[in-house]
């Protein structure tokens, strides 16, 4: 089976094509190709991502980016079994260029076109790097704009137990990362600042910071008040330096508010991992999502998984960033189950407003 699948959720357009063969109750992934097209130069101007210009970059690139999947793929157009695209979560102009081209290459090739929660096949990049994962498992999804623990009992079928209840930890090391005079996007200065930080026997809890990790009995996180926590006492060392807003902060300083930020981030995250795993017995946790790519949240969760007795999945950093791999595999096992669409298939930017279409 040879799936075609299109990521254009937020920044990076992506086409890929994946080839699956089917041995027994275990099939095994071949993946073609896998094209990303980025636009962090362009957004590193703004300091973010702008949602217009993300649309309009994705609608120029993105047939010769499906083009160079398939050339590389070395696979002709009537080869394609399936198309997937992610539908949802996402930002909206960005999504429907990818769902509009994704139905229309499907329409001329009649061939299906299958809708993928963008955040659930961040976890499926797992399948690509580690034969041996099978549902059911635990996973926790870490990126730019997402923070959430899920039930996986089947491939197909993600059950969220917590999340963020406001941003997200990517998000949060982006707007951190700024605040310390780092360029967008600051997540991968931020892991290298705290690395050197701690090498240099910076102490992170001479800065105290609250946990992201929720209190009570929850699986919850916040990161709002982490990042006004940080923005505070920046704003104050600012102060008792006598610093303009447009004087550079001084290195040590950097350095220890890039380590206390990482270190809360990274424990509360592995504070609620722990409790998960204590509570649902897994065998097995995926990590996966941009921000897992960080070398201290692999080390932390790491720790957590050995403690627990529990194998931990990550794919390789390459899969952890937004990529239609991902959204390949997860369209294979969408295809298996016969989770379709038509041509009056949308786009939507949030999960809770797609389910209400895509019910599984």
């Amino acid at each position: 089976m040879i799936i075609f699948a299109v990521e254009s959720s937020c920044d990076e357009t992506s086409c890929s094509v994946l080839s699956v063969e089917e041995r027994g109750e275990r099939p095994s992934f071949r993946l073609l190709s896998n094209i990303v097209a980025s636009q962090i130069e362009t957004h590193r101007l703004f300091g973010g991502v702008v949602p217009e210009i993300a649309s309009r970059a994705h609608a120029e690139v993105i047939s010769g980016t499906a083009r160079r999947a398939m050339n590389e793929a070395g696979i002709a157009p009537s080869e394609i079994d399936a198309v997937a695209v992610t539908a949802y979560p996402g930002l909206i102009g960005c999504l429907l260029v990818g769902t509009s081209f994704a139905k229309g290459l499907a329409s001329s090739l009649g061939v299906p076109v299958v809708p993928i929660n963008h955040i659930e096949a961040h976890a499926d990049a797992a399948y690509l790097s580690d034969a041996s994962l099978s549902a059911p498992f635990g996973a926790l999804v870490v990126s730019g704009s997402h923070t959430s623990i899920y039930d996986v009992s089947s491939p197909t079928v993600f059950t969220p137990v917590g999340g963020s209840r406001d941003d997200a930890a990517g998000e949060a090391f982006d707007k951190v990362g700024r605040i310390i005079g780092l360029s967008y996007p600051a997540g991968r200065e931020m892991d290298e600042l705290a690395r050197e930080a701690f090498s240099l026997g910076v102490n992170a809890g001479d800065i105290a910071l609250p946990s992201p990790a929720l209190p009570g009995d929850t699986l919850d996180f916040s990161f709002s008040g982490l990042k006004t926590a940080t923005l505070n006492y920046v704003n104050s060392k600012r102060q008792s330096l006598r610093l303009s807003e447009d004087d550079p902060l001084p290195e040590e300083t950097v350095l220890a508010v890039a380590a206390a930020f990482t270190d809360a981030v990274t424990s509360g995250i592995a504070k609620k991992v722990s409790r998960f795993l204590g509570e649902r017995k897994y065998d097995k946790l995926v990590m996966a999502g941009g921000v897992a790519a960080n070398s201290h949240l692999r080390e932390a969760v790491a720790d957590v998984c050995r403690k627990r007795g529990v194998a931990l999945s990550v794919p390789p950093v390459s899969l952890c960033r937004d990529n239609a791999a991902m959204v390949a595999v997860a369209g294979y096992f969408a295809v298996k189950e016969g989770l379709f669409a038509d041509s009056s298939m949308n786009a939507y930017a949030s999960e809770e407003a797609a389910k209400k279409v895509f019910s599984r």
